[in-house]
């Protein structure tokens, strides 16, 4: 199975009394995901299934891609490393997931996956990691297959 995380691009910053899940990008995170969209158009396998937070910045990340996904709310922010692999199937899902969500929970994940000995990891804004679970002498190995940042591509 391969698991793709996105974390959501660049946002505003929120203003007093604004509610954390109306954010939106800015105009440099609105050019990290569209950057980011062309790298995945051209990478993500047939029949990937997308999945997005319900946060107004994580849907306009994902927008970027222009295909179809749908809406979690197991990808909130402040949802736990559990909620999202189950949300994604992880390890046994038949087909590719692409999840978009946000820090530090996908850092956390990430951690987890890759038995890090830190209990989450630094994702940047707009960037993309990349896993693949398989099986090799009846062992499961979890390999990280790419991580790409928006300023580098």
């Amino acid at each position: 199975m391969d698991l793709i995380v996105w974390r959501h691009a660049e946002a505003y910053e929120a203003e007093p009394g604004e509610d954390d899940m109306n954010r939106v990008l800015t105009s440099r995170g609105k050019k990290q995901a569209e950057r980011m969209a062309v790298w995945l158009e051209s990478q993500l396998p047939q029949g990937t299934r997308i999945l997005s937070s319900p946060a107004a910045r994580a849907e306009q990340t994902v927008r970027a891609l222009g295909r179809k996904y749908k809406v979690r709310d197991a990808l909130s922010p402040g949802a736990s490393v559990a909620d999202i692999l189950e949300t994604a199937g992880w390890p046994d899902a038949k087909y590719p997931v692409l999840l978009v969500g946000h820090q530090p929970t996908l850092g956390a994940l990430m951690a987890e996956l890759l038995g890090m000995p830190e209990p989450t990891c630094t994702i940047r804004k707009g960037a993309v990691w990349w896993v693949r679970r398989r099986q090799r002498v009846g062992q499961g190995q979890t390999l990280l297959q790419a991580v790409l940042c928006p300023d580098r591509i």
